[in-house]
């Protein structure tokens, strides 16, 4: 499985270095992600990897009373635009028995081109993540979070004035636990018409190191039939570790490359890092 995993880092990076490329020649510019309704927050897991821009999560649920929360930055690159997120602040904190509520609120930095990313509170994501299944003698969980979506500024017009800025979604998420090895998996759709679908794997290699790997993908509905789905689709393939620094703290990085995208849908790379805090409860 480490093998595998390091296996998927390297294709991950190959896929970096094309994806820069993917979409010339089609005579449109690129999307930067504050402005491309294909994109998704930066996903935390609650072992401290990290995806960026997918609604792929693992259907772990955090304990009543305790808080997850995460703070980290990201670089996205495409053909000619590049885009900062700083900060972006993810939360969780447990509500009662398999139910804990989560929000994520990206800070875009602008740009002076007119097409590039816009300044300020890009598109957030608030949900209830509630757990269906948690059957641990086999190591499998099953959670839904019904998800409140915010559409950012750069989204909103990119839809147009007749679509408004709350959307909802109903993401599902898996997975299969078993000692140091996690699969996990998710597909949901979202009402401003967003199908996604993924899935990835993680290893424990060392007492305080979590690597993962996982590819997402997301497509926009289209009622005109000659519109391909390639047309209208973005899929990335993520890399991810995270360090323990401690039993409460953790730092993580990742990086990220869309294959077979086109530039309006986000083709590029990704670049994220950031820290994690697990705050148990019943801390003073």
């Amino acid at each position: 499985m480490f093998r595998a995993l390091a296996a998927s880092v390297v294709v991950t990076l190959a896929a970096a270095g094309q994806a820069v490329a993917q979409g010339h020649g089609n005579g449109h510019r690129p999307a930067p992600p504050s402005r491309n309704s294909l994109s998704a927050p930066v996903v935390v897991s609650s072992a401290g990897g990290v995806t960026p821009f997918a609604w792929l999560d693992d259907a772990t649920i955090v304990e009543p009373g305790n808080v997850s929360l995460a703070v980290s930055a990201l670089r996205w690159d495409g053909s000619d635009v590049s885009e900062v997120d700083a900060p972006i602040v993810q939360m969780a904190i447990g509500l009662a028995e398999r139910v804990h509520f989560a929000a994520s609120v990206p800070h875009v930095t602008g740009s002076t081109d007119a097409a590039g990313p816009l300044a300020g509170i890009g598109t957030s994501f608030f949900s209830l993540k509630v757990g269906v299944i948690d059957d641990r003698a086999h190591g499998f969980k099953l959670s839904v979070s019904p998800t409140l979506e915010l559409l950012g500024q750069g989204v909103a017009q990119s839809l147009g004035a007749d679509v408004g800025r709350a959307q909802f979604g109903v993401p599902v998420s898996a997975e299969f636990d078993r000692g140091p090895i996690r699969l996990f998996g998710g597909a949901g759709y979202f009402s401003r018409g967003i199908w996604f679908t993924g899935g990835g794997a993680g290893v424990r290699a060392t007492k305080r190191v979590f690597a993962s790997g996982s590819f997402g993908r997301s497509w926009r509905r289209d009622d005109d039939p000659a519109v391909p789905l390639s047309d209208r689709s973005r899929n990335e393939l993520t890399s991810g570790v995270a360090y323990a620094l401690g039993p409460r703290v953790s730092v993580f990085g990742s990086i990220g490359g869309t294959v077979a995208t086109l530039d309006e849908n986000g083709a590029g790379t990704t670049l994220a890092g950031g820290v994690s805090f697990f705050l148990p409860a019943g801390r003073k």
